[in-house]
């Protein structure tokens, strides 16, 4: 019996890591023979427009035509608190935090399709930042409203940035 166990679980990691590496070599061209993080084939235009669209996403979910003002309930802000506090060092940081978000998929995502660039910003966005969002959230008490909000935001935001980067390669 524990050989059967054995060698189920061996096989089983095999063919979990082989269709793993056939769904990758699918949407990544030459894994093989390339080098996925080398910083000097990065598209730049493509990261600062990937950048640009997480900022301009965030400028959207987060106003009235969305989640705005469901996203000032939630967190208790009437249409004076947002008025004060320093806009530009609010906006000039979103814009560089967001480049650096797009920075970071760039060099994972460096020589990629538009397929698995979204696939990617898939797994990114909602396996990393959302989980992150909602395991943060339940410490801090917040309701599921204020944690679809941002996961939401991450989820579509990073999905956006990967198709960008995978299609402007």
């Amino acid at each position: 019996m524990i050989r059967f166990q054995i060698f189920y679980l061996l096989t089983s990691r095999l063919i979990f890591y082989n269709t793993l590496s056939k769904l990758q070599s699918k949407f990544v061209p030459n894994i093989k023979t390339k080098y996925i993080m080398d910083i000097s084939t990065l598209n730049w235009f493509a990261v600062i427009a990937a950048g640009l669209s997480n900022f301009l996403i965030g400028g959207l979910w987060y106003s009235p035509i969305l989640f705005g003002k469901v996203w000032m309930k939630e967190n208790k802000f009437s249409d004076d608190d947002l008025k004060n506090g320093n806009m530009p060092k609010m906006f000039g940081l979103t814009f560089l935090f967001s480049i650096v978000m797009a920075f970071n998929l760039a060099m994972y995502l460096n020589d990629t399709t538009a397929s698995w660039g979204a696939i990617a910003g898939f797994l990114a966005g909602f396996g990393w930042v959302a989980m992150s969002i909602f395991t943060i959230g339940q410490f801090e008490r917040k309701s599921a409203k204020y944690m679809l909000i941002h996961g939401g935001y991450v989820t579509i935001s990073f999905i956006v940035m990967g198709l960008i980067i995978g299609l402007w390669r």
